[in-house]
């Protein structure tokens, strides 16, 4: 199924879908008791990252394609190679600047991870690992004047 989900994330008009896609996510995960994500179904690893709200501290998740790295995950705020940056990039580098853990769930295992920008030539590093499990990102970044940010999970 990877294929044809690589596929299906390169479509021009899939961003406008997201709110969809995550709202039906969502629901597959709780109908399955967070057994299934339809990131599993398409073969990608994936994570539910769980911040506070900067402004409100209300904690809030959110499905994500992720790439394993050393000990934890990369996360891209990619948004599908739109404009704007996910609101959770945002409250990610809140919680990265107040030295917060964020909340990890990679199948039923949680945890808490501390957050790290990852920046420079190690984000073009870690940015080459990253395409290497979702080729779409090349398409994202050529969609968007933004530097797409790259966070790194350490779970130690």
């Amino acid at each position: 199924m990877t294929p044809l989900a690589i596929r299906i994330g390169a479509i021009p008009w899939m961003p406008k879908l997201l709110p969809q896609i995550t709202a039906t996510d969502k629901f597959v995960q709780r109908v399955s008791g967070g057994r299934v994500t339809i990131l599993d179904i398409a073969g990608l690893p994936n994570l539910m990252l769980t911040v506070k709200g900067r402004k409100s501290g209300v904690p809030r998740t959110t499905p994500l394609l992720c790439v394993p790295y050393e000990a934890g995950n990369l996360i891209a705020g990619s948004n599908f190679g739109g404009e704007k940056k996910p609101v959770w990039v945002v409250n990610v580098r809140a919680a990265e600047e107040k030295g917060e853990r964020v909340g990890v769930r990679v199948g039923r295992q949680t945890q808490q991870a501390t957050v790290r920008e990852v920046t420079g030539a190690e984000r073009d590093r870690l940015w080459e690992h990253m395409v290497t499990t979702w080729p779409n990102y090349r398409l994202y970044e050529k969609k968007t004047d933004r530097t797409i940010p790259v966070f790194y999970l350490d779970p130690s």
